[in-house]
Parts: C-alpha cells; structure tokens; sequence
C-alpha cells in the first residue's frame, strides 16, 4: 500500500461510468415497468453501488480505507442501453477514482445478474472514468511560474563545520520535484544581524522566494523569528498555521516551532523549523498550492504594466 501520510488533507471528487447493454426492446420495458422476476433492478443496483464504494478497500488490495462522504448514482436509458454514471466525494489524503469505478462496476454487475434470466444478451462495456478532482493534479500547476529561489541555513553547527546540513538539501530537493531551481544556497550562524542582512541581500537581488531553516524553536540562540517578522510587509498567517497544523498530526512538539511566513516586497520568505523532519513535513504541508501566490503577484504586475 502506497505510503500517504505525506500527503494533504483536500476534497476529493470522481465520477465514473458503466454501460450495460440489454439484447431487446422488451429488457428495457420490464425494467421501467418493475417487472424484472428479480425485482427493482434500478434500486437494487443503486444499493449495491453504494455498498460497493464504501466497501472498495476490501475488495482491491492497495485501496485506502477511507471516509466516503457523499455517493450519488444516477440513470440514463438510451434505447437499449443503460448508463450508469456515480460520483463520489471525500475530505481526505487520497482521491476516489477506484472507489467511483468499483461502485459503477458493481451496479453494472447487478443489473447483469437480475436480468440474466430474462435476456441471455446483456452485455457490460465502458467502464472508466469520466473525470476527478482535487489532489496534487489540481494544486500542482506550476510549469510556467519560472521563480528565483533561494534557501538559507540557519544554524551555529552547520555554520562552523560540527553538523552538516540535511534540512535545507531536503527544501531544495523537494523544491526541485515541483519544477524550482535553487539557485542560491547559503548558511549562516543563529544571529539576528547576520540573517537579516543575508535576507535583505537576496530580496534586493529580486528573489521571489526565499526559504530559512533553523532558529524557529525556543531556545536562546533561536532568534530567525525576532529577526524576520520586523522585516515583514505583511505575513500570512493562514500559511503558519498550516505548517504547523501538519506537523502537529506528526509529532506533539510541532506546537513548539515559531515558523513565520510573509512579503517584503514581492519576496515571499518563509522561516521553517531546522531539524531535517520538520524542515520536510513544512514543505509538504503547504506546497505546491502556496506558489498560487505567485500566479496573483505576478498577474497583479503584469496588469499595472
């Protein structure tokens, strides 16, 4: 089963189809009549639809159990053929599309079943997927933002050569996935004077993003946050809460990071906490939506222009 507790927490939607072809006029009749010996084939098969999505990880072995929040299965008869068409939606880290096309499948085989004794030429075909939403294939579209990215190490051991450096490779690695470049990459020590200036550097080079990690705990050399926020324009609070809203599903002591996020000018600086894991689960708790900021920066210049 595919590891998921990386992932975000997002609506997820699917919509699925069946079709189910009868082999005479009379199948159809019987079935809008309610004559079928079997019974109602519509409401039957709905039935079993609706037990069949929310039974899909029991049935397909690396399927995700999860919450299904909403299930509707709706008709259509053409001539003599019945489409099927389910949707399905969730609050949750994975999508529905195999729980949608499970509980399409399963109608299909339902109505096959209740009509076999009176038609030999049913027949099921299409069965796929008509369309799905939310996840990483909605959030992630980012190919032509083309940022200036840079990521600073903030941290007394790295800087003097007693540790090396693994949070801020992992921000440049995970960055690098999402089609960004890390073009500057520099560390320094846990002083305020010292981060502020390195900061103020890469804002005057007009970097669009510049990432720190290390300095967001509580102790006495922890200061990027004391050293950041009176640089600030404006923060964001929503994305703070978000960092540690993830990280405190992980781990109790996410509570204790001051991560602080915000624009001086139209460099978005985000501090992140410095230990490798932290560093990791921040990314992945706001990236990619969180360049959508860029989309609105940069829409919002190039109209001025």
């Amino acid at each position: 089963m595919v590891d998921i507790t990386h992932k975000i927490i997002t609506q997820r939607t699917a919509t699925a189809q069946a079709i189910v072809k009868v082999g005479s006029f009379e199948t159809i009749e019987a079935i809008k009549n309610k004559t079928v010996p079997k019974g109602d084939v519509l409401e039957v098969a709905r039935t079993a639809g609706l037990f069949a999505v929310k039974n899909t990880s029991n049935s397909i072995p690396d399927c995700h159990p999860l919450p299904i929040e909403y299930t509707a299965i709706a008709y259509d008869i053409q001539e003599m053929e019945i489409h099927i068409e389910i949707t399905v939606k969730t609050i949750y880290k994975t999508g529905v599309e195999v729980e949608a096309m499970h509980g399409a499948s399963i109608v299909a085989l339902t109505m096959y079943d209740m009509l076999k004794p009176i038609d030999k030429n049913v027949e099921i075909s299409t069965i796929k997927l008509l369309h799905k939403k939310g996840g990483k294939s909605d959030f992630n579209k980012n190919e032509n933002l083309d940022l200036n990215v840079a990521v600073i190490v903030s941290s007394d051991s790295v800087s003097s050569g007693k540790k090396e450096d693994k949070a801020g490779k992992i921000i440049a690695s995970k960055l690098n996935t999402l089609g960004l470049d890390v073009s500057d990459y520099t560390i320094v020590p846990d002083e305020i004077e010292k981060l502020q200036n390195t900061v103020l550097q890469f804002c005057e080079k007009n970097k669009d993003l510049v990432i720190i990690t290390g300095g967001t705990g509580l102790s006495p050399r922890d200061t990027t946050p004391e050293a950041i926020i009176p640089m600030l324009d404006r923060r964001i609070p929503g994305i703070e809460e978000a960092i540690r809203s993830y990280g405190q599903e992980r781990t109790p002591y996410a509570m204790l990071s001051r991560s602080v996020v915000g624009f001086k000018g139209d460099t978005l600086i985000m501090a992140l906490p410095g230990s490798t894991s932290g560093a990791s689960e921040s990314i992945d708790a706001v990236f990619p939506s969180v360049l959508h900021l860029f989309k609105i920066i940069k829409g919002f210049n190039h109209d001025k222009k």
